[in-house]
């Protein structure tokens, strides 16, 4: 299994390849929101009342996820951030802030 860390690093040099390089934070931004779009139709399709057209494809949902965490992982390495240290803070917090929030499953 692929870190976080190796993740980024794996995009990283995918895109550095090609001439143009990373689209500029708006460019990704507009990226992800297209993304974020496909997935939600996909899940409207799955579990929602929205039946496909005939004419469209069947996409999985775990693909257009893929597509989602591309454009992210573009968009964190286009500003420098390293998603792990953000994502651990993020773990900290809600363990923090959240600890009491849901009932938890009770341990036998």
């Amino acid at each position: 299994m692929k870190t976080l860390h190796e993740m980024q690093n794996e995009v990283d040099t995918y895109i550095r390849q090609f001439k143009v390089g990373y689209f500029t934070p708006m460019e990704n931004m507009v990226r992800l929101t297209e993304e974020v779009g496909e997935l939600a139709r996909e899940i409207n399709h799955v579990y929602g009342p929205k039946q496909k057209k005939l004419t469209e494809q069947e996409k999985e949902i775990g693909m257009e996820l893929a597509d989602n965490l591309f454009v992210l992982i573009s968009l964190a390495n286009s500003m420098d951030i390293n998603l792990t240290e953000y994502f651990n803070m993020t773990m900290q917090k809600f363990n923090t802030r959240d600890h009491d929030r849901f009932e938890r499953i009770e341990e036998e």
